[in-house]
């Protein structure tokens, strides 16, 4: 599980909580150096392995989102090739929210349907990857979730591929997860247009600091 300064803790901890409980697994929480890497928030996660100390053999390679740490590591040429090399060999390549924009400038998601968070959905054909509007998206081995919360959703779903549905459901008793938000107010559809126009007015120059990241990762893959 990559993990960088400026990452949304929350895309990370949901799938980590139930990846954990697999059971004769090692979960890895990556990066370049063993140092605190602090989230978009402000919460200090500590890495377990640095790029060189994790495994090349993995089951699943993972990257969350967040928004002005994902735009930098896109165009950040050592963690494109990490990704890169252990993508190639991955049984599963995943990721939450933004990080499919990452696996996208890896190079790991061109001719892939992928899920991304619903601002930046657009984003992803710029890097080879085909939008889709879905929590959950699996496409080969690649296997991509939607925005933040989709994280658990995602977790419970790749927990059913490796140990099964009854497992995956086992799983999601025991952290009760039965989501009854107080609005319906999760996509921009339920939401409602002015809403959606608010968010998107906030977002804006970060959504605009992402689409250049992605621009400049575009011109990167066709060089090559």
């Amino acid at each position: 599980m990559l993990i960088y300064p400026g990452m949304t803790a929350q895309d990370m901890i949901g799938p980590q909580l139930l990846f954990s409980s697999l059971g004769n697994v090692d979960v890895h929480l990556v990066w370049k150096t063993r140092e605190a890497v602090v989230s978009d928030t402000g919460v200090s996660i500590l890495p377990t392995a640095t790029l060189q100390e994790c495994p090349r053999n993995l089951d699943i390679l993972f990257v969350g989102g967040g928004l002005s740490g994902t735009w930098a590591l896109m165009n950040d040429l050592e963690i494109l090739g990490f990704l890169e090399d252990r993508g190639h060999r991955a049984r599963y390549v995943t990721s939450v929210c933004t990080g499919s924009l990452v696996l996208g400038a890896a190079g790991l998601l061109r001719g892939y349907e992928a899920a991304s968070y619903w601002a930046v959905r657009n984003l992803l054909p710029l890097l080879g990857a085909r939008p889709v509007a879905r929590r959950i998206v699996e496409d080969r081995n690649r296997i991509t979730g939607g925005g933040v919360t989709a994280g658990l959703d995602f977790g419970l779903y790749l927990s059913a591929r490796l140990r099964g549905e009854t497992f995956a459901r086992m799983q999601q008793l025991s952290i009760e997860y039965d989501p009854q938000p107080p609005f319906q107010a999760g996509s921009p559809e339920s939401a409602g247009e002015a809403i959606t126009a608010q968010v998107l007015e906030i977002l804006a120059p970060e959504l605009e600091a992402g689409r250049q990241a992605a621009l400049e990762a575009r011109r990167r893959l066709d060089e090559r």
